[in-house]
């Protein structure tokens, strides 16, 4: 099914798919040369903010542990011979940063010997020589001057490709025709000589249902962290063989279809537009129908943040909203495939599958921010979370590194299946609160998304977005209790404290609460006694909140379950932005009087 998807979308896209030995690119920076090689500039892609250039160039070499230079455009440390900069914390870092420094003079020398390694004919035209000329002849006034550019400290910084363009010339130098006839020569040769060394087998193709000729090996699809020259499909090991049958013969794909299928998966990662990352995964989706492109154009918008663009990401989830509301998409009837992929040792491995019509999924993913939308404190300017800022907030550090790797998977399943969130989505924000004693926007979000797909589950009454009155759910009760007492702690001290009872007690109020509510009532007594000499009328309006809620509490239980414990956290940041909320209002009113 994934692979005749993916076929089915290269026959549908056509020319637009790059030609066998190409791809599409994305340059960051460009270096600006006259003909003499003279440096005219180094300049950024990004313009107007509107994201960087994508181009049509010649494949990149598939790179292992070995340098390995590309044509014409690179990573900084090839094209300028950047080294990777090692931090002085690291052990043996004089040795590790000496080692950097001479692999990145490897690299760039390899860079340059690929332009020189090019057919005479084509190291005569203007724009190679002048490349040649910024690097040899003319250096002094070429590669020598780059590190003056205004643009030098940001590039040294970057990961991305960096080419060259001919003052004024509007092409890319690797865009030269010259170039790509040659790239489509050495193409054609490789194939020739892959079909002269391998066995001609033919067989009924999985994917077309024609007999024809099997490809044997499956080329590579490689993602992010992955080895170069991973595929999709791969038998490297005996114990994958069946029948007899030797490597992809096991899985028999056309040579025609696989490279149909293959130039479309590659397309799909190196497309801005049709892919995103979250830890470790790739994400790659698409439409089946034309008529489904504004979603595909939209769908990454819905889970990550485009930095180059932060207000889209508001606007393409309320043209969701609004579309879902007035069955806009009822009239598109296209399915539409997510396909998520991790690296894996040799292959590419295929953390999950999703298929389903735009429709569906629009709706579903419309019920995922619903089931998130929760209060916000004033100073948050975000109006919808995405899935990273949801999964950071679960790790240490806040790093998407530290997001155990099947977590991100098991969640965006969840959304497109309309799931209940997984266990460990729960089990680790309430680990990471408890270690912070935090309870942010974020992690209060996830436990009342979890509660909610749960509650809906058993016709249980919903989580609501703000602080319910008439919630009695005993680990509710007890976090706004605590939230109340830690407020009253707050307004009692004549100067800013250093640690609260949020610091000293988070962990066992919201496990074990008899073993510290009766301390804490103590407390709150003493700073409800210090907080009436300061301002008599707001000791009286805490003192009917907290009454309020003792009312409703039969006795403090010796023990939380982990659902009640995310009661608890909902309920204590749900009261805490109550106060906020009514000190909000409160400073409001004043300034209009």
């Amino acid at each position: 099914m994934i692979l005749q998807a993916l076929y089915d979308y290269a026959q549908r896209k056509g020319d637009e798919l790059p030609e066998d030995g190409f791809e599409d690119v994305e340059i960051k920076y460009l270096i600006k040369i006259r003909e003499d090689g003279s440096l005219v500039d180094l300049v950024s892609t990004i313009e107007d903010k509107k994201g960087h250039v994508y181009s049509k160039v010649p494949m990149r070499v598939a790179r292992t542990s070995s340098p390995k230079a590309s044509l014409l455009l690179d990573n900084a440390e090839y094209v300028l011979g950047i080294p990777k900069q090692i931090k002085e914390t690291e052990q043996n870092y004089e040795a590790k940063q000496k080692k950097a420094n001479e692999k990145a003079l490897i690299c760039n020398e390899l860079f340059v010997k690929e332009i020189e390694g090019l057919p005479n004919e084509i190291l005569n035209e203007k724009e190679i020589k002048a490349v040649i000329a910024f690097y040899r002849s003319n250096r002094q006034n070429g590669f020598d001057k780059i590190s003056a550019c205004e643009k030098w400290e940001e590039c040294q910084k970057t990961t991305g490709n960096i080419s060259f363009v001919l003052n004024g010339e509007m092409s890319i130098i690797p865009q030269l025709e010259s170039i790509r006839k040659y790239q489509r020569k050495i193409t054609a040769a490789k194939s020739e000589s892959d079909d002269e060394n391998s066995e001609i087998v033919k067989g009924v193709c999985l994917i077309t249902g024609e007999e024809s000729v099997i490809a044997r090996l499956h080329s590579a699809t490689s993602i992010r962290n992955s080895q170069a020259t991973a595929p999709l499909v791969g038998f490297n090991k005996d114990s994958f063989l069946s029948y007899g049958k030797k490597q992809s013969y096991n899985a028999p794909v056309s040579i025609k279809a696989e490279a149909g299928y293959t130039k479309a998966l590659n397309y799909l990662i190196h497309s801005k537009d049709n892919k995103f990352l979250l830890g470790e995964d790739t994400i790659v989706f698409w439409a089946e129908k034309r008529d489904a492109e504004t979603f595909e154009s939209s769908f990454s918008a819905f889970f990550t943040t485009d930095f180059d663009a932060p207000d889209r990401n508001v606007r393409e989830v309320k043209n969701l909203f609004a579309a879902v509301q007035t069955g806009k998409l009822e009239s598109i009837d296209s399915n539409f495939y997510v396909l998520c992929l991790s690296p894996n040792s040799g292959r590419i491995s295929v953390r999950f599958w999703e298929t389903g019509k735009v429709e569906t999924f629009a709706k579903r993913i419309k019920q995922h921010f619903d089931d998130f939308e929760i209060i916000k404190p004033a100073f948050d300017e975000k109006e919808y979370l995405n899935l990273y800022q949801i999964l950071s907030s679960t790790a240490l550090e806040h790093k998407m590194e530290n997001v155990a790797p099947n977590l991100i998977g098991s969640v965006m399943q969840s959304i497109l299946k309309k799931l209940p969130y997984p266990a460990t989505l729960q089990q680790q924000c309430i680990r990471r609160i408890r270690a912070e004693q935090s309870v942010t926007r974020e992690r209060a979000a996830i436990l009342k998304a979890y509660i909610t797909r749960l509650n809906r589950q058993k016709n249980i009454k919903e989580v609501s977005v703000a602080l319910d009155r008439n919630n009695t759910n005993k680990g509710y009760l007890l976090g706004r209790l605590f939230a109340a007492f830690e407020k009253v702690q707050q307004e009692s001290a004549d100067t800013e404290l250093n640690s609260t009872i949020t610091d000293r007690f988070y962990g066992a109020a919201s496990t074990n609460p008899v073993t510290v509510f009766t301390q804490l009532m103590r407390l709150n007594r003493n700073h409800m006694s210090k907080l009436k000499s300061k301002n008599r009328g707001l000791q009286i309006n805490r003192d009917k909140e907290i009454g309020e809620i003792m009312n409703a509490i039969d006795s403090f239980p010796a023990h939380l379950d982990l659902n009640e414990q995310s009661y608890f956290a909902i309920g204590y940041y749900h009261e805490k932005q109550s106060f906020f909320d009514k000190q909000s209002k409160s400073e409001n009113s004043e300034g209009e009087k």
